[in-house]
């Protein structure tokens, strides 16, 4: 027992001792002696306390088995954390003990963070779920595995990489796990990529270029032909082809040069190209083609001939096209010379300027018509400047032409002025295109046709002034015979009121004529407007089916019993945003017009209905947009074609003196066209008449006559000391809109501008309205609501006017409108809602209301 290593004797005895005393087992295990053998030691004691049998098991060829495989793997870590490539090594459950420097530095991962399945954080996400798996299966199969995945880099790029792996095994066949390797492949896969891309690429260019691949086996002589190429020899894709075949499919003239070619492609020394053109004679068909062939050998390491490859591509039209070309050639020098000729001889018959110069102006060839017809000759003309015969005014605009020419941009119908010898100038139309460095042109001359279009200009001028100048002769003529009728009635009415023994009845009949002449003198001016779009209208939102319903037994009473009226209405709910006062008037004049051509007997028939667009009228282009029409269609004498351009006009009629002003349908053009619409006449003699006014179409409904109706139920209080600040430049109109107010109950203040208005409302408190009229010198009245309503929000302006063109073009910009004439009820009315309105914002301000 003295082989035991001296520093376990004290370990021995300890054992001995605890197996004597106490009688249990004892194992001591790897137990070493000094002759370098190792033992396992198993202690039992026999028979009472001194009799111990102990039994040993010879370990050494164990321990120096495990000894080395340490050694052979601190050998195989060292070499793996200098290798290049990323290596790992995993136990028989696949978890994973080792992994190399390179995988580390590859994936950036804190050292140790990939052993276990830490390795799988750094794959794709998209790719983990493949590569677990397939590293799960081969672990249970113990078999070899490859994957592609792509793998993290310490940068965070992802990159192609492949996983290859293998099992290891001991001396007994025990699995000991697997050893592994990862390779960037991310450059070689791009690579791969391009490659495969320019292989689909070349097929697309064979296929697109109907160029058929070939290739013959040197040894067998079997040719390998697609059906492509097949089709050029006329074979059916299912026959076989041999290099014999080949020949006898070559026309006899061509053979020799195709055997020619095909055995030096094939001669190991020279190598060279196989690049011929040669016919085919279709076996089957009997058609001759062309072909054009190439391709090259291929040879084995001792250099024999394997294989020739090529392609070849059916040129039959091409080569027709050369033999085309050739008999053209072949006559082209005589074509040459007589176009040549003909070029020559236009160049000195033709009456248009021909011209060649260089783009910085410099003529260089002129024909003869420049002399016939600018008087210049060749001479004169040859290394000129061709601006220098350009009218001033035409310079810039002809040099920008010539740019453009330069440019390489062609001149079609570019006119200017050239000066002729004798000083004067004439009109050029000219054409024009860039070539070999030149400008080549031609012109015409238009100077007749510029003196008779300024002809013609100046007749039109003539004419329309002709033609104003008798309109305002006739609208004239009958705006003084109807004011002067007005007038008559009025100067008579009051000059019979002077008379004091006048009767109280006489009395009111005289001055309800006069109130009623102004009512006719405010609707004949209300025509004018309306005719000349100046009319400042109240637009609403209303039904048109409603209102022409409405006023049906209106115009019934209008027309008279002997006319019956017919209404359809084709558009229920059909709104429009107009003047209804207008629109009424305007259907009331299309009646009575109705009226007068029936005669007062016949049928009136009244249409309404939608359309999607309204249609081109006079000349005009149509619109877009929805829109109402409504029509009004009679069964009168119709209207004459040399008149139907005149219905419009202002005081135009065709009725006998006195059965008519001439105004009405011209209220309706100048209503429709201020609406946003129009209107359209159609008529013929005998059958009758039918008008259709258009106007825009909306989607709102019609306002609420809840409030109008309330200001209608008011009893008149009038002014009750409300105080009114009076604007009215006229001085005659301003005392007596004072009077008039102050007669109404109201306290009135006179302003003779706006200037003075703004001034008195800063120093005098107390304003419940303000009163404007619209046309001032200096500032306007719209001008000085829009100052009121900036500086005292809370103060209400009412204007008044008899016609303004801004209120006609630009609406009442949310000012309240009263029109002149007004009557001192239509005033008090107005101003007494305005001041009530105002009453009601301060009370919801405050929250009294």
């Amino acid at each position: 027992m003295r082989e035991i290593a001296p520093d376990q004797d004290q370990h021995w005895f300890d054992i001995y001792g605890r197996v004597a005393l106490t009688g249990e087992p004892a194992r001591f295990e790897n137990y070493s002696t000094p002759l370098g053998r190792w033992w396992d030691v198993y202690a039992f004691r026999i028979s009472g306390p001194h009799r111990i049998a102990v039994l040993f098991r010879d370990i050494t060829d164990q321990k120096r088995a495990e000894a080395a495989l340490r050694e052979s793997e601190t050998r195989f870590r060292s070499m793996a954390d200098k290798a290049p490539v990323m290596m790992w090594v995993t136990d028989p459950s696949g978890f994973c003990t080792y992994l190399n420097a390179r995988w580390y530095e590859f994936t950036g991962q804190e050292l140790s963070a990939g052993e276990g399945y830490g390795w799988l954080d750094a794959i794709h996400p998209e790719d983990r779920p493949l590569a677990e798996q397939i590293f799960i299966s081969a672990n249970a199969e113990h078999r070899n595995y490859r994957v592609d995945f792509r793998l993290r880099r310490a940068d965070g790029v992802y990159r192609w990489a492949i996983d290859t792996a293998a099992p290891r095994f001991a001396e007994d066949g025990k699995y000991l796990g697997y050893v592994g390797s990862v390779i960037d492949i991310d450059e070689r896969r791009e690579a791969e990529e391009r490659l495969a891309l320019s292989e689909e690429k070349l097929r697309l260019a064979l296929e697109v270029g109907e160029i058929g691949q070939w290739d013959v086996d040197s040894a067998t002589q079997a040719m390998f032909w697609p059906p492509r190429v097949k089709a050029m020899f006329g074979i059916s894709p299912d026959v076989s082809v041999t290099l014999a075949d080949f020949y006898d499919n070559v026309h006899p003239d061509d053979r020799v040069k195709t055997r020619a070619a095909y055995e030096a492609a094939s001669d190991p020394v020279r190598r060279p190209l196989y690049d011929v053109e040669y016919r085919t004679i279709g076996k089957e068909d009997g058609v001759v083609r062309w072909v054009a062939a190439k391709g090259r050998g291929l040879f084995d390491e001792v250099g024999t001939c394997t294989r020739v490859i090529g392609t070849a591509i059916d040129v039959t039209a091409r080569k027709a096209a050369e033999r085309r070309l050739f008999e053209l050639n072949e006559s082209l020098e005589q074509q040459v010379q007589e176009r040549t000729a003909d070029r020559d001889r236009m160049w000195r018959l033709s009456t248009d300027l021909m011209l060649v110069a260089r783009f910085d102006a410099t003529i260089t060839a002129v024909n003869p018509a420049w002399t016939n017809l600018l008087g210049w000759s060749e001479g004169a003309l040859i290394g000129r400047r061709f601006i220098d015969l350009v009218h001033p005014e035409d310079i810039a605009a002809t040099m920008a032409e010539t740019g453009s020419l330069a440019e390489g941009r062609t001149t079609l119908r570019f006119e200017n002025r050239y000066q002729h010898k004798d000083g004067s100038y004439r009109h050029l139309s000219w054409t024009a295109v860039p070539g070999d460095n030149l400008i080549h042109a031609v012109a015409r001359d238009v100077t007749a046709e510029h003196e008779r279009q300024a002809e013609l200009v100046a007749a039109q001028e003539q004419l329309r002034q002709a033609q104003k100048m008798e309109a305002v002769g006739q609208l004239t003529g009958g705006v003084a015979h109807d004011f002067n009728n007005l007038l008559t009635i009025i100067k008579s009415s009051t000059e019979l009121l002077r008379r004091s023994d006048l009767p109280e009845e006489r009395r009111r009949r005289y001055v309800d004529a006069i109130s009623d002449t102004v009512d006719r003198a405010s609707r004949l001016t209300g025509q004018l407007l309306a005719f000349a779009r100046r009319q400042a209208l109240k637009p609403e939102v209303f039904d048109t089916a409603e209102r022409i319903r409405s006023v049906t037994d209106m115009l019934r009473t209008i027309v008279g019993s002997r006319i019956r009226i017919e209404v359809d209405i084709a558009c229920e709910a059909c709104f429009v945003e107009a003047d209804a006062s207008q629109f009424e008037t305007a259907l009331v004049n299309m009646a009575v017009n109705a009226r007068d051509a029936m005669d007062g007997e016949g049928t009136l028939m009244i249409r309404v209905e939608g359309l999607s667009s309204m249609p081109p009228l006079r000349g005009h282009g149509g619109s877009p947009g929805r829109f109402v029409a409504l029509s009004l269609s009679d069964t009168g004498a119709g209207i004459p074609t040399d008149k139907l351009s005149h219905i419009f006009e202002p005081f135009y009629t065709t009725k006998a003196v006195g059965k008519g002003t001439g105004l009405g349908l011209s209220q309706v053009f100048g209503f429709a066209k201020q609406s946003g619409g129009d209107v359209k006449v159609e008529s013929e003699v005998g059958q009758g008449t039918t008008f259709t006014l258009y106007l825009p179409r909306t989607d709102s409904t019609a306002p609420d006559e809840s409030a109008a109706a309330q200001d209608r139920a008011e009893p008149a209080e009038h002014g009750s000391g409300r105080r009114v600040l009076v604007v009215e430049d006229n001085v005659e109109v301003g005392r007596f809109s004072t009077q008039l107010l102050q007669d109404l109950g109201y306290e009135t203040i006179w302003a003779a501008n706006a200037d003075e208005a703004l001034k008195l409302i800063a120093e005098v408190d107390g304003f419940d309205v303000v009163f404007s009229d619209v046309v001032m010198p200096g500032m306007s009245g719209i001008e000085l609501g829009h100052e009121i309503r900036w500086r005292y929000p809370s103060l209400p302006v009412v204007l008044t006017s008899g016609y303004s063109h801004v209120l006609a073009e630009e609406g009442r910009h949310g000012f309240e409108l009263l029109h002149k004439p007004y009557a001192a009820e239509d005033l008090s009315k107005m101003l007494r809602r305005v001041i009530r309105h105002r009453s009601l914002l301060t009370l919801k301000s405050r929250g009294e209301a």
